[in-house]
């Protein structure tokens, strides 16, 4: 199988990088970046050819990887369309709809939406994917592999659900940021040194999210064990219970789904 990716920015980078670890040949990968810096980095990382610009030889691709921005996607896509033959799709590009993609690309529907996150770029991430009916089992499984190449993927019947994608794990990771910022702040505020505060709230959250994954228990279940009657717990959840913290965090999220559609929506304009 040969893949092309069109970008070659931090998660295409990732992917390939995942690829290669998994001894995909270098020979089947092809990047088109417009940028000189970056094609030489990639090149040098990966051992994989890249080029400037959409070429004939895109057109011996079996799946293209559109990895580029957003707004960049319209552009994009019909500057390949000419060279895409035949070939599966996916595009990682937040909130871009399949529809509009297909349109650019003259009417392709062998297409699959993905949306992966942050800590694809060490091989941890999630990636939720959604497909057309025109994508067979076959190409089902080649993008499955793909996107497995830096994390775990699940698939989704409806693409809307791909708005509460972008809005849970596309962005989760802001969210765990902001809260490691507060826990690391509120270390420093205690009288713990730097680098032990950061260290402390650093291994508290891998460690927890390595339970919850281990334990397979839901996250309610595994909180009431840490929050012990009158304890120190008990104490600090009834501060953000009386500042609806978790209702807050709720509606942040929905915001972020809602922008998700809406940025789908202003970006499939023509």
């Amino acid at each position: 199988m040969k893949v092309a990716f069109i970008g070659g920015g931090n998660m295409a980078s990732a992917i390939i990088g995942g690829l290669v670890a998994r001894d995909f040949p270098r020979s089947g990968l092809l990047v088109v970046e417009i940028d000189s810096n970056a094609r030489t980095r990639i090149t040098a990382a990966y051992g994989v050819k890249a080029i400037e610009s959409p070429a004939p030889a895109l057109a011996e691709a079996d799946v293209i990887v559109l990895a580029v921005k957003p707004q960049a996607m319209r552009e994009v896509s019909k500057s390949i369309a000419p060279h895409a033959g035949q070939a599966l799709v996916v595009t990682i590009a937040a909130g871009i709809q399949l529809a509009d993609l297909s349109r650019w690309l003259g009417g392709h529907e062998r297409l699959v939406r993905a949306m992966p996150n942050l800590p694809a770029l060490v091989h941890a991430g999630i990636t939720g994917l959604f497909a057309l009916p025109a994508v067979s089992d076959n190409d089902r499984t080649a993008a499955d592999n793909l996107l497995k190449a830096v994390g775990a993927t699940l698939w989704f019947e409806h693409e809307s659900d791909l708005d509460a994608v972008v809005a849970v794990s596309g962005s989760g990771p802001a969210y765990v940021f902001y809260a490691l910022e507060a826990l690391e702040a509120a270390a420093k505020e205690l009288g713990i040194q730097d680098g032990a505060a950061r260290s402390l709230a650093l291994w508290t959250f891998v460690g927890a999210a390595k339970l919850a994954i281990e334990r397979q228990e839901g996250p309610e279940a595994l909180r009431a064990q840490v929050t012990s009657k009158g304890g120190t717990t008990e104490r600090a959840i009834g501060v953000l219970e009386a500042a609806k913290v978790k209702a807050h965090f709720i509606e942040a999220v929905k915001a972020a789904a809602e922008r998700s559609r809406e940025m789908g929506a202003a970006y499939g304009k023509d």
